[in-house]
């Protein structure tokens, strides 16, 4: 018979007893050792039917394979471009990964991505040697124009996305911003410049209480939401990988906590 020793969203400290047993099973962040999880570092732990994972609630973003982030053009090359990634790493986007398009041999790139731009990405591969490949084909890929652009603790963004996109998805209800949260911290957001700070006040009070229970509730009585916090939209971004206008964005406003992303 299992023994779960914490509770849902319980704060815990690396080498801590999450569970007795073996009829719960060791997720992100845990481990197994003999018949007891333990925690790997400190973080937030998530009970996700039998499975143990954890948040941590420090530490700088490490590129994944899969992770959709929102990163910046830092180099047009002959082949592609390069991206800050708000990492230790840069990443590479080949022309054949970012369009469709026919382009002709020694054509200008800027013309698709230029230096400074946002663009919001797909990780495809991350090797051995952290070379990082990226690709911009695919519904919600594209580069960002106007709005602006916040710093989170990369730690965080589980919570504020929310289970099922939830969090997120009242904040842009409650705001009507446009809003797309990278999984490397960086956040877009577009909107009224007043419904903009409001949905940036919401975000940073979710990093800073990242760790509390009742946090949903927190967050809609501070919106003054009245809505059902539901399903998200599954629709959230409409792809148009032929836009090549240039806008200008307010830089991103970093978050106290830079030092841990």
């Amino acid at each position: 018979m299992g023994k779960l020793i914490i509770q849902d969203k319980a704060v815990v400290v690396p080498g801590e007893t999450l569970a007795e047993g073996m009829d719960y099973l060791p997720g992100a962040g845990t481990y197994r050792l003999g018949d007891k999880i333990l925690a790997e570092k400190l973080g937030l732990i998530n009970i996700d039917g039998r499975a143990l994972k954890l948040i941590p609630l420090s530490g700088r973003y490490a590129p994944k394979r899969n992770d959709v982030i929102i990163c910046k053009v830092i180099d047009v090359t002959f082949g592609g471009w390069r991206f800050e990634t708000n990492s230790a790493y840069s990443a590479m986007l080949s022309v054949k990964d970012a369009t469709s398009d026919y382009i002709a041999r020694g054509a200008d790139l800027t013309s698709y991505f230029d230096i400074g731009d946002y663009v919001v990405a797909k990780i495809t591969n991350v090797t051995s040697q952290k070379l990082v490949d990226l690709t911009t084909k695919g519904v919600g890929l594209k580069r960002l124009r106007g709005g602006r652009m916040i710093k989170v603790n990369s730690q965080k963004v589980p919570r504020i996305i929310g289970k099922q996109g939830s969090m997120v998805t009242m904040i842009k209800k409650a705001t009507n911003c446009n809003i797309v949260v990278g999984q490397n911290g960086l956040i877009w957001l577009s909107g009224e410049p007043k419904d903009e700070v409001t949905a940036v006040s919401a975000i940073r009070m979710i990093e800073a209480n990242s760790h509390i229970k009742g946090l949903t509730d927190k967050i809609k009585d501070y919106l003054g939401f009245t809505g059902e916090v539901g399903e998200p939209e599954h629709k959230e971004y409409e792809h148009k990988e032929n836009e090549h206008k240039e806008y200008g964005h307010k830089e991103y406003e970093s978050s106290q906590n830079d030092d841990n992303n």
